[in-house]
């Protein structure tokens, strides 16, 4: 029977509570100042405004997770997306919610203190070393910065957290409790969310997988755990650490793609086959396109190579000239070249060489696989033709033409044979969008393909078509693009004919998984502009903080905001890099000489300590030295915060396991404790250029220069 009074108990760490609290604080107080757009929010601001209007995108930045959490920010704002984001600086006006802007980003830079917190004593810790890790994030002032913002790092370097304390709390539980699998879950789905906000989080997810491999074969060499444990155990950890993040990941673009349905400025990056599945721009060109190519029927055919700019195969009233500048003689036949632009010169016709006719019988005669076609041009009735002439620009490669009947000993060459490179997953039948397809030139077996070159003036500067050898072709493909079932015999009739689609609905949908590999593809090959920038850095220069970012400027006044890092706790996250490194190197050096200073339990502690702070640190910094890429001062930001963990975890060690003399502890402690009012009055000291408030003077602008590489601006009055 139920006894009266229920009573709960709870525990609640009031320290956690508070460095919450304090967090909160730091990157939420007058969030929506400044009311302009603050560097790299001119970046991500255009990409929220196209999830608002549901227009499609590429970013070769990263996954969409990121873009679509700022978004929702925007949506929970009542963000319309017609603020035009065109210069660092610009005024919001009074209809866009800023505060909404930016309170997802803002949120999770919060959060990031109390998991510090967390995951100190998930390394098994003490709550005094878990409050300094706290405090260091807490007063970090370019990780406040870059939390205030429409930025990403704060995002990432959250989930980044959540991952390895969800882990280490799994890890840490008891083995018989079912319950600590759901900590492994969280921690895979942290790994997809991280990997979703930026390619960046790819560094912790593959040591995170590094150390959870260490204790999956710890835990089977372990002979107290039965063999059904040991499977049971090896397939939840495969399942979570593994197949979790992979399924998030795609389901992310699922999402991306789901929203973005509306054709947009980057649809010229995708192929035919996907654009069509965008609402407006090609899917309104193609709606009710005929799906067969039949002898007669009227097409453009798009290049399918790796190109970054489109092009339609493209002939005009222009010939070769008779010699080109280097002295070498041309056919002097039609131009046929490669034009980046929809014209009504990119239309070809699809003939029969049996037949003398140009529209399409009834029924339609179907093109398939290794059937033999001509292709006339649509404005000018020339033959597509190639024969035994080099290329205007690529003297290697046969001219390919638009064949003029000159009387001379030069007959055409205008039989092409239709090889369907995609046949196996798509069909023996020539489709429009969906058929990728090779034009062998009969004659000579050379295969009709872009060379990549572009013509000088005489070719409008236009990219040169070339018939390859067939041993030798790479990228060769066309695409029917546009396409309409020809019915007009006579020239002046079809060219009226050409303006007027056909109606026959035809359903030409790719699938999901095709649109996914493809927008993978374009997102690693598509690059866009990555000019040096006044503000970017080499990593070499992250470390000792040579460098710093003017994120913003009021219009008129000295009141700024800065991406620039608290000199002291950037000096201690240094110094703990190195004290590790060295005591690392002395307990090994100890162990491999059979003294050991630490139990085992202890050496596992500091082992693990190691492993997730400066394994973080390292996965998160040596790459960039490899990197040819512009960088910033940010891309550091996630490598910092492992140290920031090991800091004081470090400290704890020498008090504990190092120092024996009271005195010693005691002067310790006092050196920590000044070291973080040290800290604090840093942070204090650049508060000014963290929150853009107060304004302050040129002289005291000055005086903030503690470094002269630094680039702090200010006027003079």
């Amino acid at each position: 029977m139920l006894q009266l009074p229920l009573v709960v108990t709870a525990q609640v760490d009031l320290v956690l509570v508070l460095v919450s609290l304090l967090g909160l604080w730091t990157r939420l107080s007058h969030l929506s100042y400044p009311n302009a757009v603050v560097f790299d929010e001119v970046y991500y601001g255009p990409f929220v405004s196209l999830y608002m209007k549901r227009v499609f995108f590429i970013d070769d930045s990263g996954p969409p997770l990121g873009h679509m959490i700022l978004a929702l920010g925007a949506y929970l704002g009542g963000f319309d997306g017609n603020f035009v984001w065109n210069r660092i600086g610009a005024e919001y006006p009074c209809s866009v919610n800023v505060w909404s802007l930016r309170l997802l980003p803002a949120l999770c830079g919060a959060l990031c203190v109390p998991l510090a917190y967390l995951l100190t004593l998930e390394l098994r810790f003490s709550h005094l070393s878990a409050l300094g890790a706290a405090l260091l994030l807490l007063l970090e002032n370019s990780l406040i910065v870059q939390s205030r913002f429409m930025l990403l790092e704060s995002v990432l370097i959250f989930f980044v957290l959540l991952a390895f304390f969800s882990y280490l709390r799994f890890h840490n539980a008891p083995s018989s409790s079912w319950l600590r699998y759901s900590w492994l879950l969280l921690c895979g789905a942290s790994c997809g969310a991280a990997i979703g906000v930026k390619y960046m989080g790819v560094f912790s997810y593959l040591l995170l997988l590094g150390v959870a491999s260490l204790h999956t074969w710890n835990m089977i060499g372990d002979q107290t755990v039965s063999h059904l444990s040991v499977c049971v155990q090896c397939v939840c950890r495969f399942v979570c650490l593994l197949v979790v993040p992979v399924l998030l990941y795609v389901f992310w673009f699922y999402v991306h793609l789901g929203i973005l349905n509306r054709s947009g400025p980057h649809d010229q990056f995708m192929s035919s086959a996907f654009q069509a599945g965008l609402q407006g721009g090609l899917s309104r060109i193609t709606q009710g396109q005929p799906l067969e190519v039949a002898f007669g029927s009227q097409v453009t055919l798009r290049s399918s190579t790796s190109q970054t700019i489109p092009c339609w195969l493209h002939s005009h009233k222009a010939n070769y000239p008779i010699r080109y500048e280097n002295g070498r003689g041309s056919s002097h036949q039609q131009q046929v070249t490669c034009y980046p632009f929809k014209d009504i010169n990119n239309w070809w016709i699809v003939k029969n060489p049996g037949r003398q006719e140009l529209v399409v019988g009834s029924p339609p005669q179907t093109v398939r696989h290794g059937d033999i076609i001509q292709l006339v041009h649509g404005m000018t009735s020339r033959y597509l033709n190639s024969h035994d002439v080099a290329a205007p620009m690529s003297p290697h490669h046969q001219e390919v033409s638009g064949y003029l009947d000159f009387n001379v000993s030069m007959a055409a060459q205008n039989l092409w044979r239709v090889d369907i490179a995609n046949r196996a997953a798509e069909s023996e039948v020539w489709k429009t969008i969906q058929s990728e397809v090779q034009l062998v030139h009969v004659n000579t077996s050379a295969v009709l393909k872009l060379s990549g070159m572009s013509l000088p003036d005489w070719g409008f500067h236009q990219l040169e078509v070339v018939a390859e050898k067939l041993f030798k072709a790479r990228s060769s493909g066309w695409t029917v693009e546009e396409h309409r079932y020809g019915t007009s015999q006579e020239q002046e009739e079809r060219e009226v004919e050409l303006h007027s689609p056909t109606h026959i609905d035809v359903d030409r949908k790719i699938s999901f998984w095709a649109k996914f590999l493809e927008l993978q593809w374009k997102m690693l090959t598509v690059k866009q502009d990555d000019s040096e920038h006044k503000y970017s850095s080499s990593p070499s220069e992250w470390i000792t903080m040579e460098t710093n970012i003017a994120y913003w400027l009021h219009s008129s006044s000295n009141a700024q905001i800065h991406l620039i890092g608290n000199p002291v706790s950037w000096g201690v996250a240094i110094l703990s890099l190195l004290a590790y490194q060295l005591l690392a190197a002395v307990y090994l050096l100890r162990r491999r000489r059979g003294f050991k200073d630490l139990p085992d339990g202890v050496w596992s502690q500091f082992v693990c300590l190691g492993c997730v702070c400066v394994g973080g640190w390292l996965v998160n910094f040596v790459p960039f030295l490899l990197m040819e890429k512009t960088l910033f001062l940010y891309h550091y930001l996630p490598a910092l915060c492992y140290l920031y963990l090991l800091g004081p975890a470090l400290l704890e060690h020498t008090h504990t396991h190092l120092l024996s003399s009271v005195t010693h502890r005691r002067a310790l402690v006092v050196c920590a404790s000044a070291v973080l009012f040290s800290a604090f009055l840093s942070y204090r000291t650049f508060c000014p250029l963290t929150y853009g408030s107060p304004e302050l003077s040129a002289n005291q602008l000055q005086k903030l220069k503690w470094k002269t590489t630094w680039d702090i601006l200010y006027r003079r009055r």
